[in-house]
């Protein structure tokens, strides 16, 4: 990263994409979007528009593209395509990735990363995550309906570095909440204690996060989920806090009633999920660690009929 001016590329303007590279195009940085579709057309015709409690934005004459080589090598890669996405869109982002880019992941799920890591290099590429409640419509409108948004970044073993530095700096000042917290694993897994449990028993019940948490058999699943997720993080030594389990409960519980989880939304409505990347992911290293996992099991073979399906769709288009 050279002293002026961060450029950065944002792979995928769904919700995350769409509101982080938003902020950082309005307070002036650099920004160039990778789309497609209809997302790509409305994102030409018409620019991003944010809603937001933090502040209502359309940002016009913005620069998006199918083609990565027509933006060419940039500082900053932020990749905010759905994590089933990932392994597909490593290959494509070669033409955005120079001798001093990082690469920053923001998907859910505990894989993105080494998944980069094995196309772009490790050495490129950061640990990362965000949260917020954000839908997109494909048609370049991103609605921020709760949480505070926020990025977690750091080097993959942990180490202080610069351009970690410079990039929370970056986010800061577009008014993103960022931090580069001295365990960028463990707040991955932070995370992933989270969304993986709530969204496996939020898309099973087909309920807002305010009916599964009151509802005792549906809050005892979550539990369950997450004492599973936890067992993972433990065999892998990730050092997550004996209240992990405890603070992920009070989390939910201030989440706003009527909120839904990405995935959950996207099985609801016949599109291809995360529920690989996620539930799955829960199963697939368990398998390997040795630990059962039969609450995600359950989540995972009860979604997998309607994941094969949007899958299908996706296929034919």
């Amino acid at each position: 990263m050279d002293s002026g001016g961060l450029r950065i590329a944002v792979v995928g303007v769904g919700a995350v994409g769409g509101y982080f590279g938003g902020r950082l195009l309005q307070a002036g940085e650099s920004v160039s979007f990778v789309a497609r579709g209809k997302t790509l057309r409305a994102l030409r015709a018409n620019g991003l528009r944010l809603e937001s409690p933090q502040g209502n934005a359309v940002l016009s004459n913005l620069e998006a593209t199918d083609s990565p080589v027509e933006i060419g090598a940039v500082d900053v890669v932020i990749v905010a395509v759905k994590a089933w996405q990932v392994p597909g869109i490593a290959e494509s982002i070669h033409p955005l990735v120079g001798r001093d880019t990082v690469i920053l992941p923001l998907q859910n799920g505990v894989e993105a990363a080494d998944q980069l890591a094995a196309v772009c290099g490790k050495e490129r590429v950061l640990g990362g995550i965000c949260r917020i409640v954000a839908a997109a419509d494909g048609e370049g409108h991103v609605k921020h309906v709760g949480v505070e948004p926020f990025i977690a970044l750091g080097e993959l073993d942990n180490h202080r570095s610069s351009r970690t530095a410079r990039l929370v700096e970056t986010l800061r000042r577009a008014g993103i909440a960022a931090d580069n917290p001295a365990d960028i694993q463990a707040s991955i897994w932070k995370k992933f204690l989270f969304i993986a449990p709530v969204s496996g028993v939020a898309a099973v019940a087909r309920a807002p996060l305010g009916v599964i948490r009151a509802i005792p058999e549906t809050r005892s699943l979550v539990e369950q989920a997450m004492g599973e997720v936890s067992d993972l993080a433990r065999s892998k030594r990730i050092s997550l806090s004996a209240h992990s389990m405890r603070k992920t409960l009070e989390f939910l519980d201030t989440m706003p009633a009527e909120s839904t989880c990405s995935m959950q939304r996207d099985i609801m409505g016949g599109r291809p999920s995360e529920l690989d990347a996620i539930n799955g992911a829960v199963v697939r290293l368990g398998r390997v660690l040795g630990i059962d996992t039969p609450v995600n099991q359950f989540i995972h073979a009860s979604l997998l009929p309607t994941e094969v399906k949007a899958r299908e769709v996706e296929s034919a288009r």
